[in-house]
């Protein structure tokens, strides 16, 4: 009895917090006060602190259940906050909806350097921790892992496996030629860009791979979705790979998931722009805000255009090649067809930005013309005033008026400016209101 009553206070618990976190955030992101971002940050990780302690103490079965219940971005939040070493385990007790979420839109914080092992058993991949070179020896993997390695470590990884890994920081220095090739010892090398689509900024991550003795070795500088995404679906489903190639095909395919679910999000970002743009009226604060988000889904989809475009090149290079049996092979050609999907979807969505941008900016011209329009208006109006007030302001107009006392004579004068002044008005109304009943006259017959 315990043990259920257990679960529901424990939500509760979580979901109290939350609400505590968004009201206290909301409060202070409307309050105007000095150093105010330094207020909010530290008032954020205040109250995320105590939803951290509480949830050391909620078991990881426990925490699935939580993460399951709450809502997207509360579910995020909570996750964000669940240690990493716990992580991995929650991981796999989700339903693969929820885990593929939470992967894809969350990022590690640490790029600290790891070396992973994974070795068949029973049909799935087993991962082991490599902390030194004795953790090798009694293993027979098929994919070695390295994130962020020192080049000590690539160094002894590198001979056992008597192969030479080459140093992430520098594979963006590569050109295009030298990406794919296959060296005399018949080990074959790809250095590739994957997505990293995150909510402050979206990049391309290089990536080596080494195909040597069935063994695949993959190099990077942190850790990507794509890459966990793969690790747990092979942990969890038996006979999800066999080989090295396998893992790199599937990771190609993951990559080109994760882009498409990227321009999904792309989609989501142009709608809500193209309906702010569609109104009525837009001013230009509301347009800059908009060609912020424009410019956003610009670079992110042109980086996904460069993602599925390096990928193309890759599993081509494979597939002419001819590393891998049938099965690999019609992979392969799916992976190619998805692709070729997603650049009609990219080609698009370049359409749409155009026509938003061209759109905002638009508005931006017309807000601008009606204050142009506004000022020639009044200066049309303040004409005839100005030449009027010329003539009061010459000598010859006391002459004028000689024998009527000066406060009669300027109050008739200016009455008179005044009363030219709105006579001007009006007949620019008379004539704007002409224009704009022949305008409307002329898209009616033209209808």
């Amino acid at each position: 009895m315990s043990e259920n009553k257990t679960a529901p206070d424990n939500l509760g618990n979580v979901k109290e917090l939350l609400a505590k976190h968004k009201f206290v955030e909301d409060l202070v992101h409307r309050q105007e006060m000095p150093r105010h971002e330094l207020v909010e940050d530290v008032v954020h990780k205040q109250h995320l602190a105590g939803l951290r302690t509480l949830l050391e103490r909620i078991p990881l079965a426990e925490i699935a259940q939580i993460i399951e219940t709450l809502e997207p971005e509360e579910r995020l939040l909570v996750w964000n906050e669940v240690r990493e070493e716990r992580g991995e385990p929650i991981l796999e007790i989700l339903t693969d909806e929820v885990r593929e979420d939470l992967i894809c839109d969350s990022h590690l914080r640490n790029e600290k350097t790891t070396v992973t092992a994974f070795e068949l058993r029973n049909g799935r991949l087993s991962q082991i921790n490599v902390s030194t070179p004795y953790d090798l020896k009694c293993l027979k993997p098929i994919w070695v892992d390295l994130v962020a390695p020192t080049p000590e470590i690539r160094t002894w990884v590198g001979r056992f496996f008597d192969v030479q890994l080459p140093n992430p920081n520098n594979l963006t220095d590569l050109e295009a030629s030298a990406r794919f090739y296959v060296e005399d010892n018949s080990e074959i090398h790809l250095h590739s860009d994957f997505l990293l689509d995150l909510q402050t900024e979206s990049r391309n991550v290089a990536v080596a791979f080494i195909l040597h003795k069935d063994i695949l070795f993959s190099v990077r500088t942190e850790e990507l979705p794509t890459f966990r995404l793969q690790r747990l679906r092979a942990r969890t489903q038996p006979g999800y790979v066999s080989e090295g190639k396998d893992v790199l095909l599937d990771l190609y395919a993951a990559d080109a998931e994760y882009s498409a679910d990227a321009l999904e999000d792309v989609y989501a970002d142009l709608e809500a722009a193209g309906k702010k743009v569609l109104n009525q009226h837009l001013s230009d604060e509301e347009a800059a805000l908009i060609l912020s988000e424009i410019a956003r889904g610009e670079d992110l989809n042109g980086r996904i255009r460069r993602n599925v475009l390096d990928t193309r090149r890759a599993v081509s290079f494979l597939t002419r090649g001819k590393f891998m049996n049938v099965d690999q092979l019609e992979d392969a050609r799916q992976i190619l067809r998805d692709i070729e999907s997603l650049d009609g979807h990219t080609s698009f969505l370049f359409g749409k930005i155009n026509f938003l941008m061209d759109a905002t900016v638009g508005f931006i011209n017309i807000n601008q013309n009606q204050r142009v329009s506004k000022l020639t208006t009044i200066s049309v109006i303040f004409m005839p005033i100005n030449i009027l007030a010329g003539i009061g302001g010459m000598s010859e107009f006391s002459m004028m008026t000689q024998g009527i006392p000066w406060p009669v004579a300027y109050f008739v004068f200016i009455v008179g400016m005044m009363g030219i002044g709105w006579a001007t008005y009006q007949i620019l109304r008379h004539f704007e209101s002409r224009s704009l009943k022949k305008k409307t006259g002329q898209s009616g017959n033209a209808r």
